[in-house]
């Protein structure tokens, strides 16, 4: 029974999370467009600390749903930069802001 419920939370993660990407792509492409950075440093400060709370208030570790978060950010803005030509699309996420 739990080892069921694990699977089926871990396949809606995976469908939730290829939402979030269509999305962002979206955004990545209008950002290309409009010449903007990749990166958004308020938004993404603004979000953290978004995450942050709900994470506290689902009684879920802060620092892990951070964490997660920032993983999510480095690849959003990876993608980003490669929509806009400015990456390889093989590049690796981490070390990047």
């Amino acid at each position: 029974m739990h080892r069921q419920s694990i699977d089926n939370i871990d396949a809606a993660l995976i469908h939730m999370l290829a939402e979030r990407f269509r999305h962002t792509q979206s955004v990545g492409e209008l950002k290309a467009k409009a010449g903007l950075p990749a990166a958004d440093p308020s938004r993404e400060a603004r979000q953290i600390a978004r995450l942050r709370e709900l994470a506290a208030n689902a009684r879920l570790d802060p620092d892990f749903a951070e964490k997660f978060l920032a993983f999510i950010i480095r690849e959003v803005i990876r993608h980003h930069d490669t929509i806009a030509g400015r990456v390889a699309p093989d590049a690796p996420a981490e070390g990047r802001s």
